[in-house]
Parts: structure tokens; C-alpha cells; sequence
């Protein structure tokens, strides 16, 4: 795949009198991962949305290579960039397998007919996301789970260079999650694929993005690499939260503990101490026990 360049300048984006994207630069670090995080309603998804140019923004701009989205046809734009939005709909009784298959439109000319390129395509979507026993099915038959791995498979039957993902883990268990976001990765190592998506887990964001934007309040609040922003004070300041930052032992990235009322943060003890008040604790469970057999 090609490396493209996606960049925003001064993009501002509101619906009546309120604004929801204040004069907001962003440079997409081409064939990355970015995940966007931020409080609800902070703008993610305006953002994403606007990036794709399923919304128009009331001033800014959005350049791909260097060319307003605005000025490209809609075939050429997507052929380049897809997007997966948040809560897609289904077309009723619709399959599988059809579904799927609508992610090679970009790719149709006015004069070309269904290939085997096709085939391939939507085939290794629908492997790649473990969908192939769901082809014959209803698409409105399935669970929140399956449908969005469904959605997932279209966007990738797609074959786009930049890939715009709105909360891909949603309706998913952990598990599948993991499985979701680990075929993101691959996409990304194998072929180079831009990968930008908003992500409401900040520890599998750190874990899985090269590049954290945290927004606030419609703008950037902080971004780089995890490690740079996933940090204690950018927490507090964008979703009003105390916690600690420790290093997550399986990845080497950053991961948040959030601090409640109900759980404050422990006091560290040392392990003398630990082990002093585990020996008293034995020893009174132990005079606990003789007690009982003398009586």
C-alpha cells in the first residue's frame, strides 16, 4: 500500500450556535495506529466524522496528500480512505456476505463487473474477522458482537490506505476485543495501513496505538506517544479523574488505575512489614485454635 498524508488545519465544526471543534490541527502520522481518546463529548467522533468528510466543517481545513477532501469525487476519496462509523445501520434482511461484498463499490468502475479480486477480497475480510460461518446469515439476526465484526470485515473488504475506525470495540467482549484490535496491528505491520480510531478504554489505547490524541472541550489536549501522554495530569484534565500510571507488565506501555472514593489509593508497605503482620496474623490464628481444642 501507498503512504498517504491526512491532515487537518484550523478546523472548527458546531451544530447551531455550539461548538464542537474549536480551530483544532492535526497532522495523522501516516502508517500508524492513533487512537483518539477523550470524555464524552469532547468531539472524537465530530472529529472522525469530519475527517471523512461526512461532515463539513465551518472553517478549516482537511488535506489529503495535500488536496482538499472537499474538492475529490467521492469514488476516488474512497478508495483511499474508509470509515467505519459509530453505530452503522443494516440495510433490512440483508446477508452477510452482501454486506461484506459492499466495500468493494469504491473499487467498481462505471463499466467493470464483479472479479475474483473481488472475491478475494471480501473472502480474507471475512477470515480475517472469523465471519465466514455467518455468510448466509441476516445481518439483523446477528448479536451487537457479530454485527460488529461484520461492519469491521466491510471496512476492511474495502482495501483502503487509511482506515477511520469510531469506537471498533463496541458491543465486544474482551476477548474479541483483543482479537479486533490485534488484527488492527496486523493490518497495520503487513501493509502499512493508516489506522486512526476512537477508543473509550485508554489502557488497550496505549496499549495498541503508536500515537494518543486526548482531546478536550473540542480541542488537543495532549498528543505523542503513549508514554507522553497517558500520564496522571493529562487524566485529571480531560476526564476529571485521579489515578495512577504504572507500566502495564505484558506490553511495557502505560496503563491507568483510577482512584475512587470507594478505593483509595493504599499506602505501600514494605515487604518487613507485610510479612510481620502476615506472621502476627498466624500466630493469633493459631493461639485462636488451641483455645478451642482445650475447651
Amino acid at each position: 500500500m501507498t503512504t498517504h498524508t491526512l491532515t487537518a488545519t484550523g478546523l472548527s465544526f458546531g451544530y447551531d450556535d455550539s461548538l464542537v471543534l474549536q480551530g483544532l490541527d492535526l497532522a495523522v502520522a501516516s502508517g500508524k495506529i492513533t487512537a483518539i481518546v477523550g470524555a464524552n463529548a469532547c468531539g472524537k467522533s465530530t472529529l472522525l466524522r469530519t475527517l471523512s468528510r461526512l461532515l463539513a466543517p465551518r472553517s478549516g481545513q482537511i488535506l489529503l496528500d495535500g488536496n482538499s477532501i472537499h474538492r475529490m469525487r467521492s469514488r476516488d476519496l474512497a478508495r483511499t480512505l474508509g470509515l467505519l462509523p459509530q453505530s452503522p445501520i443494516a440495510p433490512e434482511g440483508i446477508t452477510v456476505a452482501d454486506l461484506v461484498s459492499r466495500g468493494r463499490h469504491p473499487h467498481q468502475g462505471l463499466f467493470s463487473s464483479w472479479s475474483v479480486k473481488d472475491d478475494e477480497a471480501v473472502a480474507a475480510a471475512l477470515e480475517a474477522t472469523g465471519t465466514v460461518d455467518l455468510s448466509e446469515r441476516a445481518v439483523d439476526e446477528l448479536s451487537g458482537g457479530q454485527r460488529q465484526r461484520v461492519w469491521i470485515a466491510m471496512a476492511l473488504a474495502q482495501k483502503t490506505d487509511i482506515l477511520l475506525l469510531d469506537e471498533p470495540t463496541t458491543f465486544l467482549d474482551i476477548s474479541h476485543q483483543v482479537e479486533v484490535l490485534d488484527l488492527l496491528t496486523d493490518l497495520n505491520r503487513m501493509k502499512q495501513t493508516t489506522i486512526v480510531m476512537v477508543l473509550h478504554d485508554l489502557n488497550l489505547a496505549a496499549r495498541y496505538a503508536d500515537c494518543l490524541v486526548a482531546m478536550a472541550d473540542g480541542t488537543i489536549h495532549a498528543l505523542g506517544r503513549p508514554e507522553d501522554v497517558l500520564t496522571e495530569d493529562t487524566i485529571r484534565h480531560v476526564f476529571g479523574l485521579d489515578s495512577r500510571v504504572i507500566t502495564d507488565p505484558t506490553s511495557g506501555r502505560p496503563m491507568m488505575l483510577p482512584i475512587s472514593r470507594h478505593h483509595m489509593a493504599a499506602k505501600p508497605r514494605s515487604d518487613a512489614a507485610g510479612a510481620e503482620d502476615a506472621g502476627g496474623n498466624l500466630g493469633l490464628a493459631t493461639q485462636q485454635l488451641k483455645t478451642r481444642e482445650q475447651r
